[in-house]
């Protein structure tokens, strides 16, 4: 299960995102999106886990919480669309 993460701090780090969906179940990727000019979080990322009902718990229960100061907005993440 693929998890969209935004309004995250901009100093989030992988591991700290990793840390926090791992109190839910086992992830099996964390990755905040940084810019490639400046190498700055862009203030989302991406959370992978493998038990769809932990990914579910995680989401409903994340959304919304405090992380840094800032709620966050906890989504499924939605298929990337094809470049043309």
């Amino acid at each position: 299960m693929n998890i969209y993460i935004a309004n995250l701090s901009f100093s989030i780090l992988d591991e700290e995102l990793r840390r926090l969906f791992a109190t839910y179940g086992e992830v099996t990727s964390a990755k905040v999106v940084m810019d490639k000019f400046s190498n700055r979080s862009k203030g989302f990322g991406f959370v992978e886990m493998s038990d769809e009902k932990a990914g579910q718990k995680a989401v409903s229960e994340l959304n919304g919480s405090m992380l840094d100061g800032r709620p966050l907005t906890v989504n499924l993440a939605r298929p990337k669309k094809d470049s043309w």
